[in-house]
């Protein structure tokens, strides 16, 4: 009977990783509509546009209407989880990107055909969850459940399509994440309409900050079902089932955990030393790493000791991406440096400000300029694909991280050691721009081995 059941869940994963991995490719699944052409006249920062609270914290949204965010197919959202609070379980038709801005805790992405992985008793926990276990839970059958995967600030998050996940706050501050979800990923099939699936919870609140906005709502979708099927169909009695068939309007999508929470799960040594290990299929998709965190210098992909610094997670760092088709980049500006003019060959771009300010210049194939604004911290704008742009940081340094609609970004450069100035013969410069050879020179070279980020005030005259 055993040996069945493996194979039926070896056989439903493999199923779902054969579909995960072909809508993984992006390759443009359906003729846009005329709203999400990129047709946009002007970019400015956005600020979230409606709140929604909770008994556990709130849920801040950007509009879904604005021109910059119809036209990169994501929805924005910010969600902010009070000390010792509960994001209730729930799934999505689409991927989702997190980082954590702020905070520490715990999330959990159960993945559909993989079995339990860790149960209280058996295998390694924390001090805490083993304490409980044996004082609390003495007698009781145990705890099973997928792997519980600790998150703190700097932590980018994946969350494929379908899957259902919740997160706990265990720290002492609010936790708080920044979301992209792509609305155009081929996993969604439904619309373009930002939605979730609760199991336990729920809100119905109309409007927001704006006029503009339709009615946020989000059910328990249990709710509904017939009471004596779901108790037969999970064999417990009809009073637990109209238990959780409880609407929860009231409580929101987050609440406040009875009393502090812990759980099975590997110590952190346990997980690094199981990173890259293993065979099968339990160890390459089941047990695959969901998060990894952009704040170490030292993993950084592109260093400046004058300038600053950039982190990029793609699908070879976390090969989870590969069926999310979702990048993010973590970056740190000094004060007074410079982005190269470039532009995103492979997707959108999706730019939340987390600490100081910078001046933003963007630009469309018309060579008209649709931005040149300062943003600061909690703002976010969308740069289209192909779409050039540059940043300024101010005088207080400029950070930023930014989500890319693609597992595989590539940027390519206007200035600097990798650019497209480069990598063209001289006599090309001098007569594209009509200048001497010794302009043209100095635009190809003056920026020495400095790539992307550039160090303030490195003028010369020539």
């Amino acid at each position: 009977m055993v040996p069945r059941f493996l194979d039926l869940a070896v056989l439903v994963v493999s199923l779902w990783l054969l579909v995960s991995s072909s809508v993984g490719e992006r390759s443009t699944p359906f003729q846009l509509t005329e709203k999400q052409q990129c047709r946009l006249q002007r970019i400015t920062a956005a600020k979230p546009s409606q709140r929604i609270q909770h008994e556990g914290g709130e849920t801040e949204l950007w509009n879904e209407r604005d021109g910059q965010f119809q036209c990169a197919g994501v929805a924005a959202m910010r969600n902010i989880l009070r000390p010792n609070a509960l994001s209730l379980p729930n799934f999505h038709h689409y991927p989702r990107l997190v980082f954590i801005e702020r905070g520490f805790g715990y999330i959990s992405v159960i993945s559909p055909g993989c079995a339990e992985t860790y149960e209280a008793g058996r295998t390694q926990t924390t001090r805490e969850s083993r304490e409980k276990w044996e004082t609390t839970e003495r007698g009781r059958e145990r705890d099973l459940h997928q792997k519980v995967h600790r998150i703190r600030k700097g932590d980018i998050v994946a969350i494929p399509a379908g899957a259902v996940h919740w997160c706990y706050n265990a720290g002492k501050e609010d936790l708080i994440a920044i979301s992209i979800n792509d609305l155009n990923h081929q996993s969604n099939q439904l619309d373009q309409k930002f939605r979730a699936f609760y199991l336990a919870g729920g809100v119905s609140k109309k409007g927001g900050q704006q006029e503009y906005e339709e009615e946020t709502i989000f059910y328990n979708i249990l709710k509904e079902f017939d009471t004596n099927l779901l108790a037969e169909a999970f064999n417990i009695p009809e009073e637990i089932v109209r238990q959780m068939q409880k609407g929860g309007e009231e409580r929101g999508l987050s609440i406040i955990a009875q009393e502090k929470m812990s759980f099975a799960r590997p110590d952190e040594q346990e997980e690094q030393g199981r990173e890259g290990s293993g065979n099968g299929l339990e160890e390459t998709y089941c047990s695959m790493k969901i998060s990894t965190n952009l704040e170490n210098r030292r993993d950084a992909d592109i260093y400046s000791r004058q300038a600053g610094k950039v982190n990029v997670v793609d699908l070879h760092k976390l090969p989870v991406l590969k069926y999310m088709d979702m990048s993010a980049e973590r970056g740190n500006l000094f004060p007074n440096a410079l982005v190269s003019p470039d532009w995103s060959m492979q997707g959108h771009t999706i730019v939340y400000v987390t600490r100081g300010e910078a001046q933003i210049q963007i630009a469309n194939h018309n060579g008209e300029s649709l931005m040149n604004d300062r943003v600061n911290k909690g703002d976010m704008l969308v740069v289209p694909q192909y779409y050039v742009s540059t940043a300024r940081a101010g005088e207080s340094g400029f950070e930023w991280v930014a989500f890319k609609t693609t597992g595989w970004p590539m940027r390519n450069p206007l200035a600097g050691y990798t650019s497209v100035m480069r990598g063209m013969p001289l006599q090309v410069i001098t007569n594209s721009y009509q200048m001497s050879p010794r302009q043209a020179e100095g635009l190809k070279m003056n920026r020495g081995g400095q790539s992307f980020l550039f160090s303030p005030g490195r003028e010369r005259q020539f």
